[in-house]
């Protein structure tokens, strides 16, 4: 895995094309909108949205998170990628955060989520107007769930 650059790195790529496949499957318009000058997954990397994703472990792992989430999220990709996504809720919205994950779970989407979350500094913001969608390859094989915003504001 290298650890500086995630465009270069199998999985990033694989996984961000299922984001996008699973994502246009679920909510019948593209994630990404535009005619694409670059590759599809260099733009999701530097969409001007937050874009991140967990697996399916026992407590989900982030695995995926672009530039705009690592940003917001004040972490670092190799970082990211090893943090238990839980912990970007606080510890009172945990119990709000498990009902809406599987609430997307059985609906296979929601939209309008809003929600507080916390950085790997600790620094608290509100996202808002957040799409969460379950993850399914075009074989129909669960890869664990993600999320599209860009509303947000500190706390």
């Amino acid at each position: 895995m290298n650890d500086s650059c995630p465009l270069e790195d199998a999985f990033y790529v694989a996984h961000g094309e299922r984001l996008l496949e699973s994502f246009k499957r679920l909510m019948d318009f593209d994630l990404l909108i535009g005619n694409l000058s670059i590759s599809a997954i260099s733009a999701l990397d530097q969409a001007p949205v937050a874009i991140l994703s967990h697996g399916i472990e026992a407590e989900p792992i982030f695995n995926f998170g672009n530039q705009f989430a690592l940003t917001l999220f004040e972490c670092e990709w190799r970082d990211f990628i090893k943090m238990p996504s839980r912990y970007s809720a606080e510890v009172i919205s945990q119990e709000e955060r498990a009902g809406l994950l599987a609430k997307v779970s059985r609906q296979g989407f929601i939209v309008h989520y809003h929600g507080v979350r916390v950085s790997a500094t600790g620094k608290r913001f509100m996202i808002n107007n957040a799409i969460v969608w379950n993850i399914i390859d075009h074989q129909g094989q669960y890869h664990g769930q993600a999320a599209m915003f860009k509303d947000y504001s500190f706390l």
